[in-house]
């Protein structure tokens, strides 16, 4: 008896071991899925869907498969925090996230704390990987960078015109906006505006009657699609034909639902269109087929898993430090969006930005 009792509970707890060693593994993507940025956060849980069923179709990582948690922080700070501590706590080793810069900085802190690895997608503000955090990464460029080539285009196409900058306060925003405004003013121009505007409103009229007042040729824009759009819209309305110019937070199409013919002409930095890339030919055909249109940032965001995925293999553990170690030796990466690679600070080590322009309904790169 004793000894059929001792076999059974060893073939119970073998059974155990083994359930334990082929769990799931817990990855998650983390950023607006709901708020006026939400079409952001569609593109990050399409991209992180994807991307998780093609790598448990070829075997999983570590012969495990993947489970997706999806965090919503609406873009904002405090709930980006809350969120981090959820997905610590429901055992997540992975975030392809956050979306906004503004969630992302306070809620790599937590990451740090809690060791989880961080590749975020989108979030362009210097501070995210100039902290020092080891586990954080991105696979975007900087405002800094974004700055530079928008600052040389207005110099390049507006000197000695009137220029106007602004932006929405938020980490982002402020951070291209003042990006462009350092590269405009080594140029040697001087902005005729500087100013912020409260994103979430829906009246800039006042604002563009002073952009109208100091007959404004090109307006910058350091903030997101919503707002932006509503300025392009109520310019047109008032008769000021001001050139609009952001960053990539404008690539989307919810853009021109917005502004309608009034976006004709914006122009924007973004990287190049990945969908055009032989090695994003696979997924991007599966998007389609489900009948998706896999812009703006649902690459990026299936570029985050699958480098994570690669560098889990190479260092053979899910553990933040040693994954991190493995990302940091100089390695590149084949992604959806190209070959990366990644810095000492964890940005990419070949950033690339480009010009996109709106016409007639439709954004495509200025070749």
């Amino acid at each position: 008896m004793n000894y059929k009792l001792s076999l059974l509970v060893a073939v119970a707890a073998t059974a155990m071991t083994a359930s334990v060693a082929k769990a799931d593994i817990a990855v998650a993507t983390a950023g607006p899925i709901t708020g006026q940025y939400a079409t952001f956060g569609e593109q990050m849980k399409k991209g992180m869907e994807q991307a998780v069923a093609d790598i448990n179709a070829a075997g999983g990582v570590l012969g495990q498969k993947l489970k997706l948690e999806v965090g919503d922080d609406a873009c904002d700070p405090k709930q980006a925090v809350a969120v981090a501590n959820q997905l610590a706590k429901a055992g997540v080793k992975f975030v392809a996230g956050h979306f906004c810069s503004g969630s992302s900085i306070p809620a790599s802190q937590v990451y740090a704390e809690e060791g989880v690895l961080q590749i975020s997608p989108a979030s362009t503000n210097p501070k995210l990987t100039e902290q020092g955090l080891k586990n954080v990464f991105r696979v975007c460029g900087r405002d800094d960078q974004q700055g530079q080539i928008a600052g040389k285009y207005l110099l390049q196409n507006y000197k000695g015109k009137n220029v106007a900058i602004l932006h929405d306060k938020s980490a982002y925003g402020k951070g291209l906006a003042d990006e462009t405004q350092k590269a405009l003013n080594a140029g040697g121009q001087k902005e005729k505006i500087y100013e912020a505007y409260t994103a979430g409103e829906k009246d800039y009229s006042a604002l563009v009657s002073k952009l109208k007042q100091e007959a404004i040729d090109a307006v910058y824009v350091g903030g997101y699609h919503t707002e932006a759009g509503l300025i392009a819209r109520q310019m047109k309305d008032q008769g000021l034909n001001a050139t609009i110019v952001s960053g990539d937070a404008l690539v989307t199409n919810e853009y021109w639902s917005i502004t309608g013919p009034a976006g004709e002409g914006t122009m924007m930095t973004f990287g190049p269109d990945p969908r055009e890339l032989p090695d994003a030919k696979a997924a991007v055909e599966k998007f389609r087929k489900a009948g998706y249109e896999p812009e703006g940032y649902t690459l990026y965001t299936y570029a985050a898993l699958q480098i994570w995925a690669d560098a889990v293999n190479a260092a053979k553990s899910t553990d933040a430090a040693k994954v991190s170690e493995v990302l940091h030796k100089g390695g590149t990466y084949k992604t959806v969006i190209g070959t990366i690679g990644f810095d000492a600070k964890g940005d990419v080590t070949t950033p690339a930005y480009v010009w996109y322009r709106w016409n007639n309904g439709q954004y495509a790169q200025v070749k």
